[in-house]
């Protein structure tokens, strides 16, 4: 077993981030696995090296510890390139010179999600595409349901071309997606299981197609519920008192934050506990399915 994290340091840690941290570690430690950190920096306007080391103190506060250096993705690009020239070679992606708003305009149905309406295949021929426009890469998604079983959420399916259609494995700048860099990394890390937050979920298939397009092996999947505040919203930047570095810079005990963490996710009582006390209680059948809400007084009685 080779599990791993991956945040992007965009910001400071937050404590949901710390939670999903924490259980892709277990998973790996309970396993006898090996924990790997990777961090997703290729965004270079929003990600700031300040916040990469502020994360990486956050996982060595909490007793998180990886195994062998930490991987910048950033560090990687051609090998991104690479894995984009073979999908070339394929005809598996192709130019694209559609705008945001050209394709809320020509889109046959919203995405459910987060990511925009659906792409509606303008330039899957030469004849949709407008000469002189900055070109991004999509690649040809195949039709049909996609299935995997998730380690929590059990039988999952989607088909991407219904609910997505072709996605942007580059931008016009050349920089990869987080599609393409995530499965090029996990392939060439050996990773075999992702624990991370269930709002990516909905990307799953579309990498497992990526994985099969460049015949790389594909990892398992556990998606977690995410962490939410007191008023059902997700964490985010801007629960800025909410992050781990506000209690490390403080002077909070791990033991206290990590008690927190594992009772969220059905680990504990709340009761003060190092992470290495916690792999003997870990199992997905344990790890509570229902979103923790934050309770900012539990959190009061750390400082």
């Amino acid at each position: 077993m080779i599990g791993r994290f991956a945040p992007s340091p965009t910001g400071l840690l937050h404590l949901g981030n710390a939670r999903t941290a924490l259980l892709a570690w277990l998973h790996a430690r309970a396993a006898g696995g090996q924990f790997l950190v990777r961090l997703e920096d290729l965004d270079a306007e929003r990600c700031k090296a300040q916040y990469a080391d502020a994360q990486l103190e956050d996982l060595e506060y909490l007793g998180l510890t990886w195994d062998g250096p930490v991987v910048r993705q950033s560090e990687r690009l051609e090998h991104y390139r690479a894995a984009l020239t073979q999908l070339e070679a394929k005809g598996r992606v192709y130019p694209c010179t559609c705008s945001r708003a050209d394709i809320a305009r020509a889109a046959a149905a919203p995405h459910p999600g987060e990511e925009g309406p659906r792409y509606p295949g303008t330039c899957r021929t030469p004849a949709g595409r407008v000469a002189g426009r900055p070109q991004t890469r999509r690649f040809l998604v195949q039709e049909g349901e996609w299935a995997f079983v998730d380690e929590v959420r059990g039988p999952t399916r989607q088909d991407v071309f219904t609910a997505v259609g072709d996605f942007v494995v580059a931008r016009a700048d050349g920089l990869p997606s987080y599609q393409l860099a995530v499965v090029v990394d996990d392939a060439a890390q050996g990773v075999t299981h992702v624990v991370r937050g269930d709002d990516l979920l909905d990307s799953t298939p579309r990498q497992l197609q990526l994985f099969e397009a460049l015949a790389l092996p594909a990892p398992a999947y556990a998606h977690v519920p995410l962490v939410l505040d007191e008023d059902g919203k997700r964490l985010a930047k801007r629960h800025g008192a909410l992050t781990v570095a506000h209690f490390r810079e403080r002077g909070v005990a791990a033991e206290k934050l990590l008690g927190v963490l594992a009772q969220w996710s059905g680990l504990g009582d709340g009761a003060p506990v190092r992470a290495q006390a916690l792999v003997a209680r870990f199992s997905w059948a344990t790890v509570s399915r229902t979103p923790p809400r934050l309770a900012l007084s539990a959190l009061e009685a750390l400082r």
